[in-house]
């Protein structure tokens, strides 16, 4: 259920006056892009030519002889940039000019987001500004390094936690003072309507094609789509085709981190409370008092302290389940991957593993398991040989 900007009670647009009309803007724009057919055509063209899309639908062979059942994994690890994050990256640079927008100003955690952004900013010759927590600045210094080589400023936040959610703060405090021709390309479901809507659509090309695609290779849907839950873009870009599927289970996998105490972890769902944070009502990891608590995971793009509100909306009503994996569950799927199938995937996307993995030993050999890969490990090979 989707009206006035809710899934529910949840979303709504919770921003300060100056950003009231800038969203509604915003808004009417992406209406109008909805239904255009150059518009579309366009996207589909740039995600062709310039992501690489279509992403394969990978059996991974071996692992699914090892747990007995088949394993798919959706290939955005291959998408130009290395994740999921270029698909609504695209989207939104094209809208941004259609908007006659000059400077683009962006958030990221890992890297990822502030990469693919880099990219479009540079493609089509935007200005651009990337704020990320000191913190990530330091653990993912590969994608730093990317996009400055790519034209871009990244700016380190120093406050709070020098994480994600800070970075969403600075970058959202840029957009106030300089909305009449920046655009604020926010990169997860999440934020004040209409960025869950939008970020949302933008991804679901990967839901579409992979419902596609395993009609094609097993003949029938899968038993279950499992994807990692940060912000929830990579899930409900897999999600949102196949929620009509009632047959089809989906999960969603937070960041279990290292313990059960609130700081341990970043699993909104085990542990948060329904709150506004950065625009929109949502699960929330909160401290008694109301204030925003602090969140650890091994990956620096699961630790952000809210969830996008469809998701909510999502486990509220029970259509998908979220799990946990905790970091020593993502690490130990991380190097079953890459010894087993050559492929070396984020820290992110291993989550999604570790509990494919653990779902296997529950269901019958005839199950199939689809796995949103939504990123590549590059950029975490430094944090893994820390841990190892």
């Amino acid at each position: 259920m989707f009206e006035n900007g809710r899934f529910g009670k949840f979303g709504g647009r919770y921003a300060p006056e100056s950003l009231m009309q800038p969203l509604i803007d915003l808004e009417n724009a992406y209406n109008e892009i909805k239904v255009d057919p150059h518009f579309q055509h366009e996207l589909q063209n740039h995600l062709r030519d310039f992501v690489g899309r279509e992403t394969p639908l990978y059996l991974a062979e071996r692992i699914s002889q090892e747990l007995g059942v088949k394993i798919y994994l959706k290939r955005e690890d291959l998408n130009h940039t290395g994740a999921h994050k270029i698909n609504n990256a695209l989207g939104q640079i094209l809208l941004a000019q259609r908007m006659g927008k000059v400077r683009i100003v962006a958030e990221t955690g890992a890297g990822q987001h502030g990469v693919a952004t880099a990219a479009v900013c540079a493609k089509f010759g935007l200005e651009c500004v990337v704020y990320m927590g000191e913190l990530d600045v330091n653990r993912q210094k590969a994608n730093v390094r990317r996009m400055r080589l790519l034209g871009t400023k990244v700016v380190p936040v120093m406050s709070g936690s020098k994480t994600l959610k800070d970075a969403v703060s600075e970058a959202m405090r840029d957009w106030v003072t300089n909305c009449e021709k920046t655009h604020y390309l926010l990169g997860s479901a999440l934020g004040p309507h209409p960025y869950p809507q939008m970020v949302r659509d933008f991804q679901s090309i990967i839901g579409q094609e992979a419902y596609k695609q395993i009609i094609f290779h097993e003949k029938r849907l899968p038993d279950e789509l499992i994807a990692c839950v940060g912000g929830g873009s990579n899930a409900i870009g897999l999600f949102y085709p196949f929620l009509n599927e009632l047959k089809v289970r989906m999960t969603g996998v937070e960041a279990g981190g290292r313990g059960t105490q609130i700081g341990d972890h970043a699993s909104r769902f085990h542990g948060g409370k329904i709150g506004v944070f950065q625009g929109t009502k949502s699960y929330v990891l909160q401290s008694a008092q109301g204030q925003i608590a602090a969140t650890h995971s091994i990956s620096a793009g699961l630790d952000y302290a809210s969830v996008g509100p469809e998701h909510s909306f999502l486990y509220e009503t029970g259509r998908v389940q979220y799990q946990t994996a905790s970091d020593t569950e993502a690490l130990d799927a991380f190097k079953k991957l890459c010894q087993l199938e050559g492929i070396i995937p984020a820290l992110e996307s291993s989550h999604a593993l570790a509990y494919a993995f653990r779902r296997a030993k529950e269901i019958t050999k005839e199950s199939i398991l689809l796995v949103n890969l939504s990123g590549r490990g590059d950029k975490d090979l430094d944090i893994v040989e820390d841990y190892v």
